[in-house]
């Protein structure tokens, strides 16, 4: 399994964490199995849990630069919690379970993408003025200006609010790039998720590789 190199800009609250990942088989023909899907719900037993602490960590470290994580802007932990808590967090896929699922109880932004729909050298930086991409096949966009990005060669493509449509997971995926968006403040909250969320794709028979 060859390895990526993404470059990190200067940041004085970022902890990001990464790793790839290659699954067995393509997504389509990988069914989540009935333990990971009784982790997307709030009550299931999991070594972490959210609170406000880590809400108010991760709605700091997005403001930084002048991002406003509010409304339908908030990190994406938060609109998962909001699902759960309703009933409505739904099975997606394998790669997209799990990173929910880790993203829900841990309270921390997770970004997967498809890295066969992503081409090198990739970074980590805030988003410039102007910089916009869609996020949903309703061709929907998210502002980037001031936000915390991925960007491969054709530009930002995963934030810890939208991951952007042009990279997302399907049901040929066999490979992709998980980036764990954690804070300094959270480091061994930050360092719990990463390791759960390796284990847990080991169990699904992927084998994964740290990038970052």
């Amino acid at each position: 399994m060859s390895a990526i190199e993404i470059t990190v800009a200067p940041h004085p609250l970022l902890l990001a964490r990464g790793f790839i990942t290659n699954f067995p088989t393509a997504l389509a023909h990988l069914p989540a199995p009935p333990w990971l899907l009784k982790l997307l719900s709030l009550e299931a037993a999991a070594p972490l849990r959210s609170d406000d602490q880590v809400r108010a960590e991760i709605r700091d470290l997005l403001r930084h630069a002048g991002y406003k994580p509010t409304g339908r802007g908030k990190p994406a932990a938060e609109y998962l919690i909001k699902a759960a808590s309703e009933g409505s967090l739904s099975s997606i896929n394998v790669a997209v379970d799990v990173c929910n699922a880790v993203s829900l109880h841990s309270g921390l932004p997770i970004s997967v993408i498809d890295l066969e729909r992503a081409r090198g050298p990739f970074r980590i930086a805030v988003g410039e003025p102007g910089q916009s991409y869609v996020f949903n096949a309703a061709g929907q966009s998210i502002e980037l200006q001031g936000l915390l990005c991925l960007s491969d060669a054709d530009g930002p493509c995963a934030n810890a609010v939208k991951d952007a449509q042009r990279t997302k997971t399907h049901d040929g995926t066999t490979r992709t790039l998980s980036i764990v968006w954690g804070t300094k403040g959270l480091g061994e909250r930050t360092a719990q998720a990463y390791a759960w969320y390796r284990d847990l794709l080991d169990r699904v028979g992927a084998a994964t590789q740290e990038v970052l």
